[in-house]
């Protein structure tokens, strides 16, 4: 869950096209005033997916909110992801995947540094004040399995499996709605860190989604099944998508630092079938996203996840019931993250958080970072930058 809890999966059909990766921190509505200009920058992300393309400038996060479609677009070349390969995934290529152990963190917070689950133990840091932004950790909710097979409802909920150099990993991932598409969405919310490795790093490889994976529970408990038994919806190849700015422009993967606060991605995906039909279509729903959500509203949030860390083993949805999320911060000046008790591991990363707002289910967040005793998870408060986000990549997707 933090800077990486993944593990991998599955491939993309011949119809998916190169993904574009847009790097997506704090952006800014394509329909801003004419004439408002992007600040100096304050920090520069060098593109590795094409040598000898100019770095691309790294605003600050204000400056980030005026952002137009023009700039979401040239940070979007900047980060082209290939399609993946035809056939690569099988079944034991993604039995053998595991979740990434990043070592130490080392940025100041109200507990000892925040890093993904299963890894080595971080060291403590300074403790600032409660006024910073950080309130005493909250009681631990063990995660649950989900009964076989699962409800309708919770088929937005599914794994999201990635190729990082020669290694495969997991993370989770929500089907969430479209604007510009209603009742048709193909987007899938995930973490920064699925989809990217960070500064000076490259978007990652072979992404597919696999929605309600192994719903029939037909791998559960060790049991041998085919590939189409555990993905009744069979891969969604990302053919788009959108990162985090801030994760792609400060980001070292192998830690837990205020990146962490912006650590959410967005992908589009295609239907491997060929067909127009979209995923929200098929799996009978999606999620619309709460954005800049009054944190006093957020009475209770219902995490899901694949967690692949021990003691899980990836095959299950899993879920932490949990109460009132409460404020977990590493830099003062971003917003402050949601924090539940919750003892997920390493590959629960991306899944999505869910609250109730006027009497139906909403996203608020997902699974960055986690404690190193597994018993807290944390992830970034969605604001107007995160809101933008879907914006652009919903219009790119039209």
């Amino acid at each position: 869950m933090s800077p990486i809890s993944r593990t991998t999966r599955a491939a993309l059909g011949a119809s998916v096209v190169a993904l574009t990766m847009v790097v997506a921190t704090a952006c800014g509505p394509d329909n801003d005033p004419a004439g408002a200009q992007t600040a100096a920058p304050t920090a520069a992300v060098t593109s590795t997916d094409k040598p000898g393309a100019a770095p691309i400038k790294l605003p600050s996060l204000d400056e980030l909110k005026k952002w137009k479609f023009e700039d979401w677009e040239k940070f979007a070349q900047q980060n082209v992801i290939t399609p993946a390969v035809k056939g690569y995934w099988d079944l034991q290529k993604i039995l053998k995947a595991k979740p990434s152990k990043p070592g130490p963190g080392n940025q100041p917070s109200a507990q000892p540094t925040a890093q993904p689950t299963g890894s080595a133990p971080a060291q403590p840091t300074a403790q600032p004040p409660a006024d910073n932004g950080n309130d005493p950790l909250p009681k631990l909710v063990e995660m649950k399995p989900l009964p076989h097979p699962f409800a309708k409802n919770l088929h937005v909920n599914g794994k999201l499996f990635f190729q990082d150099g020669n290694q495969e990993y997991v993370c989770s991932g929500t089907v969430v709605s479209d604007p510009a598409n209603p009742g048709k969405s193909n987007l899938v919310w995930t973490a920064s860190h699925c989809l990217h490795g960070g500064k000076g790093g490259k978007s990652h490889t072979n992404i597919v989604f696999a929605p309600a994976f192994n719903s029939s529970g037909a791998l559960s408990g060790g049991k041998q099944a085919s590939l189409a038994q555990a993905e009744p919806y069979g891969e969604w190849g990302a053919v788009a998508g959108i990162i985090s700015p801030t994760w792609a422009g400060e980001a070292d993967a192998e830690y837990g630092g205020a990146w962490s606060q912006y650590d959410f991605g967005i992908i589009k995906v295609a239907n491997p079938d060929g067909s127009n039909k979209s995923l929200e279509e098929v799996v009978g729903g999606s999620v619309p996203v709460w954005f800049n959500a009054p944190r006093d509203q957020i009475t209770a949030v219902s995490s899901y996840g694949y967690p692949a860390g021990k003691p899980f083993d990836g095959m299950e949805l899993d879920r932490c019931e949990a109460g009132k999320p409460v404020r977990h911060t590493i830099d003062p000046s971003r917003p402050a993250m949601l924090t539940i008790g919750c003892n997920g591991t390493g590959g629960d990363s991306g899944g999505g958080w869910f609250a109730m707002k006027d009497g139906k289910q909403v996203l608020v967040s997902d699974t960055s970072i986690g404690g190193n005793d597994n018993t807290w998870e944390a992830g970034p408060y969605l604001d107007d930058v995160a809101q933008h986000a879907l914006e652009y990549i919903s219009k790119k997707a039209k």
